[in-house]
């Protein structure tokens, strides 16, 4: 088990090492003309801290080199970003913890709709009560050359809802992959729009709503605005799911996948949508097998490999998990792991395990109704990195696509993070 253990703080320790550096809370940048590739000089620059509201915290503006600097306590300690304002257009780059040398790309507006493209939508759904929530998510292509960014400030993206839908909230991200809350504009008719610089690459845009489901049932009329796209429907086992030319699709992160390939612009899709939200196990978590996520089945999921999958949704969900990452590296750099062969580990002032100060490292642990036993712990070192983020993976997916409340969301993401506390302690 000792092995066991060593393996996985050094894993840690390597997976997060780029979040340990930034204590220093600086910034430097440079901001860069992607459309022409020469620097910027005179380009307005904010940082903006992202906890509490997108809020600006520091201006500056680029010298004759195209360089900015920052110096802020936050920097370092949590996920900020950097705008900068070209044109009138807000281009955004992230600055994560650990991340201390930035480049900032603008890029010539253009009007244009024929720079982008969708080639995919994204539909979640998931049943809570009288109430169905539903998220969407399309990818974004813009592969213009010369590489300009799309912009229209009476909107670049146009999406509708179903009738007596109510909106929740829309986001979309650049290349960089950080989702960032977006104004909407009402466009009557339950159609709406987003000013948003699609910049050359892949981008995303997302949005969530609510549906009345009466009898847990409903018809889920889907308008379509952008021709070609692949369609995927994803729902919880426990959800019924049909509709013209949709396909199952097998499954994927805990979800049952329905597709169809290239549906017409300006068409409406009925979605027939049946059942209800996977019920609670008995341990009181929604799965035995994966604890901590509402909505996932209690058995292991048999993940078949269909084109296209989510790997759209991989690069919008890791600003989802910088917040976990995060705490990790926090806890990591505040107190030293000590590996000992009785399962005994250092105490922290923040999260205190349930053994005396006093005992020494090799001293038996306390009564057993207290500490976990050694098959608990070593199940719990056996659990690879690569699960905690799968189960990383799961939460954020939900979250991001509004299909779960912000209540739930923070039970559940505490109990991973009890996992990670647990196996640096151990």
């Amino acid at each position: 088990m000792t092995r066991t253990r060593t393996s996985f703080v050094l894993l840690a320790a390597l997976f997060f090492a780029p979040l340990l550096v930034a204590q220093a809370g600086t910034v430097h940048g440079t901001v860069k003309n992607g459309t022409t590739g020469k620097v910027a000089p005179g380009i307005e620059v904010i940082l903006i801290q992202l906890q509490g509201g997108m809020q600006p915290v520091a201006n500056s503006k680029t010298d004759s080199q195209g360089e900015f600097s920052f110096d802020n306590p936050s920097l370092g300690a949590q996920p900020m970003l950097v705008r900068a304002v070209f044109h009138g257009v807000n281009f955004h780059q992230p600055v994560p913890p650990g991340k201390s040398e930035i480049q900032v790309e603008v890029f010539e507006p253009t009007q244009d709709a024929s720079t982008i493209a969708v080639p995919s939508h994204i539909v979640i759904v998931q049943p809570s009560g009288s109430t169905l929530t539903v998220g969407e998510e399309y990818a974004v292509q813009n592969s213009s050359s010369p590489p300009r960014a799309y912009f229209r400030a009476d909107g670049s993206f146009q999406f509708a809802v179903p009738e007596n839908a109510q909106l929740q909230q829309a986001a979309a991200w650049g290349p960089s992959g950080m989702p960032v809350v977006q104004a909407t504009i009402d466009k009557t008719k339950n159609h709406y729009a987003i000013a948003f610089a699609f910049r050359p690459g892949e981008s995303g845009m997302r949005y969530s709503y609510e549906l009345p489901y009466a009898g847990n049932a409903t018809t889920l009329k889907l308008p379509t605005v952008y021709p070609g796209a692949r369609l995927l429907v994803l729902a919880p086992p426990t959800v019924q799911i049909s509709g013209e030319g949709l396909q199952p699709g097998g499954q994927e992160q805990g979800m049952n996948i329905y597709g169809r390939e290239s549906i017409p612009a300006n068409t409406v899709l009925a979605v027939s949508v049946s059942g209800t939200a996977p019920p609670a196990s008995a341990s009181g978590g929604p799965d035995a097998g994966q604890p901590g996520q509402d909505g996932v089945t209690s058995t292991p999921v048999t993940v078949q490999q269909i084109p296209g999958r989510l790997d759209v949704l991989k690069w919008p969900l890791i600003g989802g998990f910088v917040g976990v990452f995060a705490l990790l590296a926090i806890l990591l750099a505040r107190r030293p792991v000590v590996a000992v062969a009785d399962g005994g580990a250092a105490e922290t002032a923040a999260t205190p395990a349930p053994r005396s100060k006093k005992s020494p490292p090799q001293s038996p642990p306390a009564p057993q109704s207290t500490v976990p036993g050694m098959a608990e712990v070593d199940a719990a070192v056996g659990m690879s990195l690569d699960s905690l983020k799968d189960q990383i993976f799961r939460l954020e997916l939900r979250r991001q696509a509004g299909t779960i409340s912000e209540e739930q969301y923070a039970r559940e993401r505490a109990r991973v993070e009890k996992v990670i506390r647990d196996l640096v302690r151990g």
